[in-house]
Protein backbone atom coordinates (compact mmCIF):
# COMPACT_ATOMS: atom_id res chain seq x y z
CA UNK A 1 0.00 0.00 0.00
CA UNK A 2 2.80 2.17 0.63
CA UNK A 3 3.97 2.10 -2.80
CA UNK A 4 0.57 3.10 -3.80
CA UNK A 5 0.83 6.13 -1.36
CA UNK A 6 4.27 6.95 -3.45
CA UNK A 7 3.17 6.24 -6.94
CA UNK A 8 0.31 8.84 -6.36
CA UNK A 9 1.76 11.80 -4.17
CA UNK A 10 5.13 11.73 -5.34
CA UNK A 11 4.33 11.26 -9.34
CA UNK A 12 3.39 13.62 -11.47
CA UNK A 13 -0.55 11.75 -11.73
CA UNK A 14 -2.86 14.61 -10.33
CA UNK A 15 -0.47 17.22 -11.77
CA UNK A 16 -1.20 15.09 -15.30
CA UNK A 17 -5.30 14.82 -14.57
CA UNK A 18 -5.61 18.46 -13.48
CA UNK A 19 -4.14 19.60 -16.85
CA UNK A 20 -6.32 17.08 -18.84
CA UNK A 21 -9.25 18.34 -16.98
CA UNK A 22 -8.34 21.64 -17.71
CA UNK A 23 -6.70 21.53 -21.17
CA UNK A 24 -10.60 19.49 -21.90
CA UNK A 25 -12.57 22.87 -20.60
CA UNK A 26 -10.33 25.33 -22.52
CA UNK A 27 -10.95 23.20 -25.26
CA UNK A 28 -14.79 24.20 -25.08
CA UNK A 29 -13.81 27.97 -24.71
CA UNK A 30 -11.34 28.24 -27.65
CA UNK A 31 -14.25 25.96 -29.94
CA UNK A 32 -16.67 28.47 -28.71
CA UNK A 33 -14.22 31.26 -29.72
CA UNK A 34 -13.62 30.20 -32.91
CA UNK A 35 -17.10 30.28 -33.56
CA UNK A 36 -17.75 33.86 -32.20
CA UNK A 37 -15.15 35.17 -33.76
CA UNK A 38 -16.37 33.43 -37.24
CA UNK A 39 -19.82 34.78 -36.58
CA UNK A 40 -18.43 38.12 -36.91
CA UNK A 41 -16.74 38.35 -40.00
CA UNK A 42 -18.86 39.87 -42.97
CA UNK A 43 -21.23 36.52 -43.48
CA UNK A 44 -22.15 34.74 -47.45
CA UNK A 45 -25.83 34.93 -45.95
CA UNK A 46 -27.18 37.63 -43.20
CA UNK A 47 -28.20 36.11 -40.02
CA UNK A 48 -28.03 39.08 -37.76
CA UNK A 49 -28.73 36.79 -34.42
CA UNK A 50 -25.92 34.28 -34.93
CA UNK A 51 -23.30 37.23 -33.04
CA UNK A 52 -25.44 37.34 -29.87
CA UNK A 53 -25.91 33.46 -29.70
CA UNK A 54 -22.08 32.86 -29.90
CA UNK A 55 -20.98 35.72 -27.93
CA UNK A 56 -23.65 33.59 -25.28
CA UNK A 57 -22.15 30.23 -26.13
CA UNK A 58 -18.31 32.31 -25.75
CA UNK A 59 -19.44 33.64 -22.38
CA UNK A 60 -20.94 30.42 -21.02
CA UNK A 61 -17.98 28.67 -22.22
CA UNK A 62 -15.65 31.23 -20.08
CA UNK A 63 -17.83 30.66 -16.82
CA UNK A 64 -17.90 27.10 -16.90
CA UNK A 65 -14.40 27.27 -17.67
CA UNK A 66 -13.70 29.31 -14.58
CA UNK A 67 -16.33 27.39 -12.39
CA UNK A 68 -14.41 24.06 -13.57
CA UNK A 69 -10.91 25.51 -12.77
CA UNK A 70 -11.81 27.00 -9.39
CA UNK A 71 -13.90 23.18 -8.30
CA UNK A 72 -10.99 21.39 -9.17
CA UNK A 73 -8.27 23.66 -7.47
CA UNK A 74 -10.27 23.85 -3.87
CA UNK A 75 -11.17 20.55 -4.59
CA UNK A 76 -7.73 18.71 -6.06
CA UNK A 77 -5.00 20.52 -6.13
CA UNK A 78 -4.85 22.04 -2.78
CA UNK A 79 -5.98 18.70 -0.75
CA UNK A 80 -3.54 17.14 -2.75
CA UNK A 81 -0.55 19.47 -1.79
CA UNK A 82 -1.34 19.31 1.84
CA UNK A 83 -1.47 15.72 1.59
CA UNK A 84 2.06 15.62 -0.12
CA UNK A 85 3.29 18.30 2.69
CA UNK A 86 2.12 16.47 5.15
CA UNK A 87 3.42 12.93 4.07
CA UNK A 88 6.19 14.04 2.10
CA UNK A 89 7.88 17.59 3.21
CA UNK A 90 10.23 19.34 1.49
CA UNK A 91 13.90 19.13 2.44
CA UNK A 92 14.94 22.36 4.68
CA UNK A 93 16.37 25.27 2.92
CA UNK A 94 20.25 25.22 2.31
CA UNK A 95 22.82 23.51 -0.33
CA UNK A 96 21.52 20.38 -1.86
CA UNK A 97 23.84 17.57 -1.20
CA UNK A 98 25.14 17.41 -4.30
CA UNK A 99 26.52 20.67 -4.23
CA UNK A 100 27.83 19.73 -0.92
CA UNK A 101 29.64 16.72 -2.41
CA UNK A 102 30.96 18.14 -4.82
CA UNK A 103 32.98 21.45 -3.46
CA UNK A 104 34.14 18.39 -1.16
CA UNK A 105 35.79 16.91 -3.79
CA UNK A 106 36.97 20.51 -5.17
CA UNK A 107 38.19 20.86 -1.72
CA UNK A 108 39.74 17.48 -1.71
CA UNK A 109 41.50 17.99 -5.32
CA UNK A 110 42.47 21.32 -4.57
CA UNK A 111 43.98 20.83 -1.49
CA UNK A 112 46.28 17.76 -2.05
CA UNK A 113 45.39 16.43 1.36
CA UNK A 114 43.30 12.95 0.68
CA UNK A 115 43.30 13.51 -3.31
CA UNK A 116 44.14 11.09 -5.79
CA UNK A 117 47.64 10.74 -7.01
CA UNK A 118 48.53 13.52 -9.77
CA UNK A 119 51.22 12.88 -12.64
CA UNK A 120 54.24 15.05 -12.22
CA UNK A 121 55.05 16.64 -15.31
CA UNK A 122 58.55 14.65 -16.15
CA UNK A 123 56.72 11.54 -15.46
CA UNK A 124 55.15 10.54 -18.87
CA UNK A 125 54.91 6.77 -19.79
CA UNK A 126 55.53 5.86 -23.25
Amino acid sequence: MSGFKNFVLRGNLVDLAVAVIVATAFGTVVTTFTALITSLLPPQTADRFSNETELGAFLNACISFLILAAVVYFFVVLPYTKVKEKYFPSPAPGTPEDVVLLKEIRDLLAGGSGSPAQPSEGSHKG
